[in-house]
């Protein structure tokens, strides 16, 4: 089997891991994972994992560019005999489309985001994600919204989540001195309680709710860390700093930036916050702290109701509301240790139990299996061979 993964870039993002994660996955399988991308900082993961990566500019949405990319990726699917062609966004799937068309290619997309449609041509835009052969959700929320907006689509859409390394998240795994080393490069003092938000810098991933929410708390030696990277940003970082100053916190206020270190990040957090103010199509960042036995307090919306056990493995806040997210912070911060480490064992069972690395690699795996055992009408001809 020879799978081509087709991206925009690979310079990091959910779809980008997913899509490495699952390269890793055909190579352990005895399969053959070709990437084609306008490259990035990834690429040594690419081929760490072992995936040969084919530079095409795909991080384009010029109609006549994407018809161009359309023309490269057929040569490379004839070029290298593909069998399947897994296509991770809008752009790049109108390619992958017409590319598949031509070449009589199997075609597989992955609906990575709650995309927006304010009028009918950008429904039209996002209707590509709904045209493979399978099309992979990667929550119920998405598929809900894939079968509200294309009904017909139904039968081809498998749910298949992301999933966490529990060998990477584990918190027994990261020593003493690693965490310190972060903590001290971050200037975070001891024994000051820590409020994570993890994610890009953008003014719908909440940042600023967040410092209204830390002005309000009971506790004013708490500190907020945002981690995310600030290049490209430093202009709404500013203002973030600014807001803070006004809010009189800019002391509790930390912007590390990026980190390849994510497991022993999230080891310096008391709780982390998911505070988006549009809902999250998955939402890595939550089972990946909960992985690492951290509660999270999310906004309510997207796929938090499949993430987030209220009561259980956190809590979660209607969207954009910082007087809400801030009363949550005070009633976890008001808990007894034992009460918030309960919690954070909850938290790391259910992630484990529900979004394991291993279960969404073997559907992945599974779902183009079935599908190049398919007929052209989509029928299955055999059953599926095993993973």
């Amino acid at each position: 089997m020879i799978v081509l993964h087709a991206l925009p870039a690979i310079a990091g993002g959910g779809a980008q891991l997913s899509a490495l994660e699952t390269v890793a996955a055909l190579r352990q399988a005895g399969a053959t994972a070709l990437v084609a991308s306008a490259g990035g900082r990834m690429e040594r993961a690419f081929a760490a994992a072992g995936a040969r990566h084919f530079f095409l500019p795909l991080d384009t949405k010029n109609p006549l560019s994407i018809l161009r990319n359309a023309v490269r990726l057929a040569a490379l699917i004839s070029a290298e005999r593909v069998d399947l062609l897994h296509a991770h966004s809008r752009a790049v799937a109108w390619s992958a489309l017409l590319a598949a068309r031509r070449t009589h290619t199997p075609f597989v997309t992955t609906w990575h985001g709650a995309y927006g449609e304010k009028n009918p041509l950008k429904r039209r835009y996002n209707a590509v994600m709904a045209s493979g052969d399978r099309v992979i959700a990667v929550s119920r929320f998405i598929s809900g919204s894939i079968n509200a907006r294309h009904p017909r689509a139904a039968p081809r859409i498998r749910v298949i989540p992301p999933g966490i390394d529990p060998a990477r998240f584990d918190p027994a795994a990261i020593s003493p001195d690693r965490a310190a080393a972060l903590a001290r490069s971050w200037n975070l003092p001891p024994g000051r309680p820590v409020v994570m938000l993890p994610a890009r810098l953008a003014r719908w991933k909440g940042q600023r709710v967040l410092l209204e929410a830390l002005a309000r708390l009971a506790d004013r030696s708490a500190i907020a860390v945002f981690v995310g990277p600030l290049e490209g940003r430093e202009r709404y970082a500013s203002a973030l700093q600014s807001t803070a100053a006004r809010l009189g916190i800019a002391e509790r206020i930390r912007f590390p930036g990026a980190t390849d270190d994510m497991p022993a990040a999230l080891t310096l957090a008391d709780i982390v916050v998911n505070a988006s103010s549009e809902p999250e199509a998955f939402g890595r960042v939550i089972i990946e702290a909960a992985a690492m036995a951290r509660p999270v307090i999310a906004a309510d919306h997207g796929a938090a109701a499949e993430t987030v056990l209220a009561g259980e493995t956190g809590w979660r806040t209607p969207p954009g509301d910082s007087a809400a997210l801030a009363a949550a912070l005070d009633r976890f911060f008001a808990l007894p240790p034992a009460a918030r480490a309960a919690i954070g064992t909850a938290a790391r069972a259910f992630a484990l139990r529900s979004y394991s690395l291993a279960a969404m690699q073997e559907a992945t795996l599974a779902l183009y299996r079935e599908l190049l055992s398919c007929d052209p009408a989509g029928r299955a001809a055999t059953p599926p061979a095993p993973v």
